[in-house]
């Protein structure tokens, strides 16, 4: 439900921002889509915050939290609205441009693969584009997203060892060299590709339904993008 709710305010950001900006291209989709990360972050936060501590709770002996908003709470008791925002900084930093990447990546490829309504293909060109957009905004901010994690399960287990975004970067280097910035990259790409590919395909496809294919304003696929939401 979390998912959902975060995908459609994403999309109807993203939409509007594009539509503020009135023109649409390559760098206003980018600009669109970091908006639209970057406002996302007051709901996606917390809730990565929460499920870092659930996960590590799995793997120790005592359980703390009943579930996500029983953890939530606990932590907002303890530490207030600081703690409930534990590595926003971090989040706002891969978020606001992996967004940016994300719905750049989408429109450049939907207008290179030349996706119409009439395209026998047209499937399997969004499948292909949608899952190329979500790789391509995990590259572009991965090692953040290590240093967000660590940041939000310090202090779980003893006393917090950082001091900051800056100093956990500094000492996760120190300690397991740059391989630590990519552990992982290989099952996040695996996953990333078939979620996107489904997210950005449903979207453009229930849009194209739902205005009989309208045509964009500008030179290009005539098929409704995402942005029109």
């Amino acid at each position: 439900m979390g998912l959902t709710f975060i995908n459609a305010l994403v999309f109807g950001v993203q939409g509007n921002t594009l539509r503020v900006l009135g023109h649409d291209s390559p760098l206003h989709q980018f600009v669109a889509g970091a908006a639209a990360g970057a406002i996302q972050c007051v709901i996606c936060c917390p809730m990565e915050l929460a499920k870092t501590r659930l996960q590590l709770q799995a793997a120790g002996p005592a359980r703390a939290y009943k579930g996500s908003l029983d953890c939530l709470a606990q932590i907002y008791r303890r530490e207030g609205l600081r703690g409930i925002n534990r590595g926003m900084a971090s989040t706002l930093l891969r978020e606001t441009p992996s967004f940016g990447v994300y719905f750049l990546t989408y429109d450049v490829l939907t207008r290179a693969l030349r996706c119409e309504p009439a395209d026998p293909l047209l499937v399997p060109k969004l499948l292909l584009a949608g899952g190329t957009a979500g790789m391509a905004s995990w590259l572009s901010t991965y090692p953040v997203d290590v240093v967000k994690s660590r940041l939000q399960a310090d202090g779980v287990r003893g006393a917090p060892r950082y001091r900051g975004l800056l100093d956990c970067a500094r000492q996760s280097y120190e300690a397991e060299g740059w391989r630590v910035f990519t552990r992982g990259l290989g099952s996040t790409l695996l996953r990333a590709f078939p979620v996107n590919a489904a997210t950005f395909a449903t979207v453009t496809a229930v849009l194209s339904y739902a205005r009989g294919g309208e045509a964009q304003p500008e030179p290009g696929p005539a098929l409704t993008q995402p942005s029109g939401l």
